[in-house]
């Protein structure tokens, strides 16, 4: 069972700005508003934590602009993947992996390769909204910039974009200065995907980023997903069969059992997994027959 890591604090955030500095990172300009669209993909990962092997040689492709899913039961290494995928793994003491991760065709495990700029690039949601509780929405927002060593010229313009991109602005707007942490909750994982927004990446990881939320938060959160498709890729772990069939355009079912590791039994296009699996273990998972 893959050794779980929770949402930064403060104090994790600032031992990942320490760990960047130790491998000399240096301050670096956002890259052009316009881009072309970046996938991710991996090849044969595996993970380990010390001498137990949680990950079997994941190969999978996520798209660029589409949402993928991972779904599994607990423990089969999904999030643990989805760690890998940004470099947030290798800040466990005791974690190892083996295997590519490339983003639009460049390896992000490369040594030549900033750890700072991969996480900027590949941001992370995670499963309980993280705000900054007693900084002002609009500091929340351009928090990240700070963050990922970034500057820019119009902060306010960019919280502006960055809260609209996330769904949040019409809410939000006239008490920017308002604490973060006042926000409802739905409200505040909103918040933080403008913060990871705001850096401009190319990917958006969420781990269970409405497992915490009530139905209605949860409707809006996936509707923001949906708004974001075509503009950024997105890779979401869920628990929720319902909401992976909803968001995702393609999905990934992860199984690990008592002696093998997680592993994909099978990957393909979400409707594809829901209504014709190819896999009997697929079938049973996504029906509720376990898990």
């Amino acid at each position: 069972m893959a050794i779980p890591v929770d949402e930064p604090t403060t104090e994790e955030f600032d031992a990942v700005r320490r760990h960047d500095d130790d491998h000399g990172v240096d301050l670096f300009e956002p890259p052009p508003n316009e881009r072309e669209l970046a996938g991710l993909a991996t090849r044969n990962v595996s993970a380990w934590f010390g001498d137990h092997k949680v990950l079997e040689r994941v190969s999978l492709d996520m798209p660029p602009g589409q949402v993928t899913s991972l779904i599994g039961p607990s423990g089969c290494g999904k999030s643990t993947y989805l760690r890998i995928l940004n470099r947030m793994h290798e800040l466990v003491r005791t974690a190892s992996l083996a295997g590519e991760v490339k983003l639009a065709g460049e390896d992000i495990y490369d040594p030549l390769r900033r750890p700072t700029d991969v996480r900027r690039r590949i941001g992370m949601v995670f499963q309980k909204p993280n705000p900054f509780p007693a900084m002002s929405i609009y500091d929340n927002v351009v928090s990240g910039l700070k963050l990922a060593g970034l500057h820019s010229d119009n902060k306010r313009e960019l919280a502006e974009m960055s809260l609209r991109r996330a769904g949040l602005w019409d809410e939000v707007r006239n008490r920017l200065r308002s604490p973060g942490g006042a926000l409802s909750g739905g409200q505040q994982q909103r918040l933080c995907i403008a913060r990871s927004l705001a850096v401009s990446p190319d990917v958006l990881l969420m781990d269970e980023p409405c497992s915490a939320l009530d139905p209605t938060s949860t409707r809006r959160v996936e509707q923001t997903i949906d708004e974001l498709r075509g503009q950024v890729t997105i890779v979401i772990v869920t628990h929720n069969m319902q909401q992976a069939a909803r968001v995702s355009q393609k999905c990934a079912f992860f199984l690990a059992t008592h002696d093998t590791p997680g592993h994909i039994v099978e990957a393909g296009e979400t409707e594809q997994i829901f209504h014709d699996p190819v896999d009997t273990r697929t079938a049973d998972y996504v029906n509720g027959r376990f898990g």
